[in-house]
């Protein structure tokens, strides 16, 4: 069933784009782009390396023919840019993805099986196994190009049977699974001699990952082999190969270099001895006031080597101890956490077969540490040198390489290199060229990583959260995955003139993974923002303060438990009150300098797991009324106080359950209306949910109809009340009516998760945070005057620019240069296809311009040049010789200064709006 609804779900979006009225209304991209992104896969053309495709988890597949120094996205018309895999044919062109991410993170989003391109990445075609979601490798023989094996991983959150491995012998028009392990073990590497394409290896990868916990590791986990191309399939890892066979067996990664010679990396979760080592954790606590004055990063790796770091960070440790050492909070972390504070983890090991996989043995003499903390789940990655099998790469949080077979290692990812590291491609007839994808990009070395050139120059971070400011030239802000919070200008292009200038347009406020930010609407300087699990920061960017202001537990209270993105909000009635939600709501009156509660446990109470829930998700105050709160809990409470949380109702209990609430929204139009959407990521559940309420959520109304995929934010618009915006997993979406139906709003964008969307009230622009594609924005004052009287006319014309005229017009500024092209952007509503015919006359009545032109439903744009013909510029001249129009320098003819008016005519209806061109006051007027 759930296969039918992800097919119909692809399918409905398809429609809904086909017949939205905003094709014409185009995003545009404004940033950042320093950052990148998580990078999944590379495909390098072996003949020349200049020449490679590079696949983002969530950002799509990009192409480069020039060693990286610009990109083109390749894959945006296909139905998903969520990507786990890429193979190339180079000598035919054609390009297979294995669509949705395998790192198993809390936004691995999910695919939609094969895609093939023959032109490209002109057009695509699915070639099935639509319900596998999560594709780790594509293998095609390259004598025999319809013989395709697919490893799948298979569902994230759930268990399913669309997982293992898949074999084609028609090039995809059809698939057997030769290889099922089970409904929560599927295939997370896929390893195929060069010499001969029957002998495969495949790693098994058992996993069970819940909104609340993640467990990485089982006893089915392993490694299999087929000598027969795939056909067959036998488990090589037995307690007796010498390779770890248990339930502490983890991802595994695996590395080829002969029939014989077999390379594999695993994240073993199993314990050390604990004579080898005391957990570093437990050293730190044993004198809980020497504490503070260990540095952030020790503590926080510490808590990663002791699988805490999806609940705490050094930040919660630290304000536990800072008034009282012997903290209930404290108290219970430790004692709850006892056996895990006993030993470590033995984390990542390489292990080496030489008889072709019968028997294995370690190949490194020590433990590598600071690896993989416990994040081995997201790596288990390694490379071999085709000329050398000694030479070996691995990727976990650093870069290691080895050059004695996996003995010892070092780490070669410098100063300019991201950290967690995904794939590392090996020039086979230059080893010391490597190509490095990671968590921000691609890093190219030519001298085995002793110095790098970063390939970042394209817009794919991956946005959690973003704001504006109310400035008259306003700032955009935005918090991604992994590379902190930044600010820059809302017009901000993507060009290298910044290498010239030494300054790029954004900056950086703040590390970590960047999260939720509100800005001071008196002063733009200061700025509420922080990292994952509720590390927030008043932040005054003039006077250089940076203050941690997150509240505290009381003495006598457990652990706050905050949600890895944790809802702050400034209210819009005082902005010196501030919100934010643990799993209880708390209020500051002064830019959080203290803190009260004001609330109870708004969630369903803990669940026992190694990921924090049973958190608050979205905050909301109603703009009409102080005192008026929603709270949204990732367990699927929803909750309302009219009194300033003085009392709380639950108000979700007729609204589907165990939900995360994505978002709330209480109306800017009418006091008792409030919104609400629910997400169904985290158990496999892609459907939109949202709903309205016009009594404070005692009732509830779905208005998702027609919309596809999980539902992450909506907006509602701040002038038309009949406006709502959505972003979904795949995609931006707009009502006209309230949620009653709903249209596809993303022109310009690919299908991409959209996490957070804000509207800049004054500047009337959209500011929409994906994640994989960075920043766009739209412009909507158009879209806000979408009356249901306007909707009803045959054609509408909308408000014109006036502008100054300038000598400038048609002159170039250097001769290298195009000329200066001034254009007015005729805006325009029809509800009917076909044409109509476009004049504009003087203030005399006189056509000047005529040109007929299509009409497409919805919201149309004609760009006018202000230019005339020359045989239109004579005759006026002849009759007024005083107006003197002449060629510019690019023999174009523009309109003199003067009032003119546009007139769009079909054939039963007309619009009309008027302009002005005003007279040049100087010569460097526009």
């Amino acid at each position: 069933m759930k296969h039918l609804i992800f097919l119909f779900l692809v399918i409905t979006q398809a429609v809904i784009a086909q017949t939205s009225l905003f094709n014409q209304v185009k995003a545009t991209n404004i940033g950042p782009t320093i950052m990148s992104g998580r990078v999944v896969d590379i495909a390098v053309n072996p003949k020349n390396p200049t020449e490679f495709y590079v696949a983002y988890a969530s950002g799509g597949l990009w192409y480069t023919q020039n060693n990286g120094t610009s990109f083109s996205p390749v894959m945006d018309n296909a139905t998903t840019i969520n990507c786990g895999a890429v193979t190339v044919d180079w000598n035919l062109g054609t390009i297979w993805v294995g669509t949705g991410e395998i790192n198993a993170s809390r936004s691995s989003y999910a695919g939609v099986g094969v895609l093939k391109s023959s032109d490209k990445g002109k057009t695509w075609e699915n070639l099935g196994l639509t319900n596998s979601h999560h594709i780790s490798r594509i293998w095609v023989n390259p004598s025999n190009v319809n013989e395709i094996v697919v490893a799948a991983l298979g569902h994230l959150y759930t268990t399913n049977k669309e997982r293992g491995i898949y074999k084609s012998t028609d090039g995809g028009k059809s698939w057997q699974q030769t290889l099922y392990v089970a409904d929560d073990t599927g295939i997370v590497d896929l390893a195929v001699s060069n010499s001969n394409p029957n002998l495969m290896f495949a790693a098994a990868w058992q996993k069970d990952r819940k909104a609340w916990h993640f467990d990485g590791d089982g006893e089915k986990s392993g490694i299999y082999k087929s000598e027969d191309a795939g056909n067959s399939w036998q488990r090589i890892t037995t307690k007796a190969s010498g390779f770890p066979a248990d339930e502490g067996v983890g991802r595994i990664g695996l590395a080829l270099f002969n029939e014989k010679v077999i390379y594999a990396v695993v994240d073993n979760q199993n314990k050390r001895p604990k004579t080898v080592s005391k957990n570093k954790l437990t050293t730190m606590l044993a004198s809980p006031g020497d504490v503070s004055g260990t540095s952030n990063k020790e503590i926080n790796q510490a808590l990663k080597e002791s699988g805490f770091s999806e609940k705490y960070r050094a930040e919660n440790i630290k304000n536990w101890l800072e008034n009282n050492s012997s903290s209930p909070a404290l108290k219970g972390f430790l004692d709850a956490n006892k056996a895990l504070f006993e030993t470590e983890v033995i984390g990542c090991e390489v292990y080496k077969s030489e008889d072709g996989g019968v028997t294995w043995k370690k190949a490194n003499s020590n433990y590598i540490d600071d690896m993989y903390y416990t994040y081995g789940y997201y790596f288990a990655n390694i490379s071999v040198d085709a000329t050398n099998p000694n030479r070996l790469y691995i990727g976990g949080v650093p870069l290691l390489f080895s050059a004695d077979g996996g003995k010892t290692f070092e780490a070669i990812s410098k100063e300019n290199v991201h950290a967690d590291h995904h794939v590392t491609w090996i020039n086979p007839e230059n080893p010391n060229h490597i190509i490095n994808g990671n968590d921000g990009g691609i890093n190219i070395s030519y001298d085995n990583g002793d110095h790098w050139i970063k390939c970042n120059n394209e817009a794919v971070s991956q946005l959690y959260a973003v704001n504006v400011d109310d400035q008259e030239k306003y700032n955009v802000y935005g918090g991604m995955q992994d590379n902190g919070v930044w600010f820059g200008p809302n017009d901000f292009q993507q060009n290298v003139a910044w290498h010239q200038e030494g300054k790029y347009p954004y900056q950086e406020l703040i590390g970590g993974d960047g999260m939720q930010i509100q800005v001071d609407p008196r002063n733009p300087n200061v700025v509420f923002t922080g990292f994952q699990f509720g590390n927030y920061y008043r932040i005054d960017q003039k006077e250089g303060q940076f203050d941690f202001i997150s509240p505290k537990p009381a003495k006598d209270e457990k652990p706050l438990r905050f949600n890895w993105q944790t809802p702050i909000l400034l209210s819009s009635h005082n902005s010196d009150i501030v919100y934010m939600g643990s799993n209880f709501m708390h209020r500051s009156m002064n830019q959080g300098k203290s803190w009260e509660k004001i609330s109870g446990d708004l969630t369903k109470g803990a669940i026992d797991g190694n990921v924090a829930f049973g958190t608050i998700t979205t905050v909301a105050e109603s703009p009409l009324q102080f005192g008026l709160l929603y709270v949204g809990t990732d367990d699927g409470n929803l909750q309302v106080s009219k009194d300033g949380g003085v009392s709380w109702q639950l108000i979700s209990t007729n609204l589907p359950q165990n939900l995360w609430v994505s978002r709330v929204v209480a109306s800017s139009h009418q006091k008792g209306r409030v919104y609400c959407t629910l997400n169904g990521y985290r158990n496999d559940d892609f459907e939109s949910y949202v709903f309205v309420s016009e009594d404070f959520g005692a009732q509830w109304i779905p208005i998702s109809s027609g919309l596809t995929q999980a539902v992450n934010v909506l907006v509602e618009d701040v002038v038309n009340e009949n406006i709502l915006f959505v972003g979904t997993d795949n995609g931006l979406f707009i009502s006209l009516d309230k949620g009653a139906t709903w249209q596809d709003f993303s022109c310009g964008m690919p299908k991409v998760a959209v996490h957070d969307v804000k509207i800049q009230p004054r500047a009337k622009d959209l500011i929409v945070g994906t994640h994989g594609r960075a920043i766009y924005k739209v412009g909507i004052a158009k879209v806000q005057e979408l009356t249901s009287t306007l909707l009803a006319k045959k054609v509408h014309l909308f408000e014109l620019t006036d502008r100054t005229k300038s000598e400038r017009w048609g002159k170039k500024a250097y001769a290298w240069e195009a000329a200066n092209a001034p254009t007015q952007e005729i805006v325009f509503y029809t509800s009917i296809e076909g044409t109509a015919v476009l004049t504009i006359t003087n203030d005399q009545n006189r056509e000047v311009y005529q040109k007929t032109i299509a009409l497409t439903k919805g919201l149309n744009s004609f760009p006018y040049s202000y230019e005339i013909s020359k045989e239109v510029a004579d005759k006026w001249n002849k009759s007024d010789k005083k107006i003197g129009i002449k060629a510019a320098e690019n023999n174009c003819y523009y309109l003199p200064a003067g009032k003119y008016k546009v007139t769009l005519t079909t054939e039963d209806a007309s619009a009309s709006a008027t302009f002005e061109i005003k007279p040049a006051k100087n010569k460097k007027s526009e």
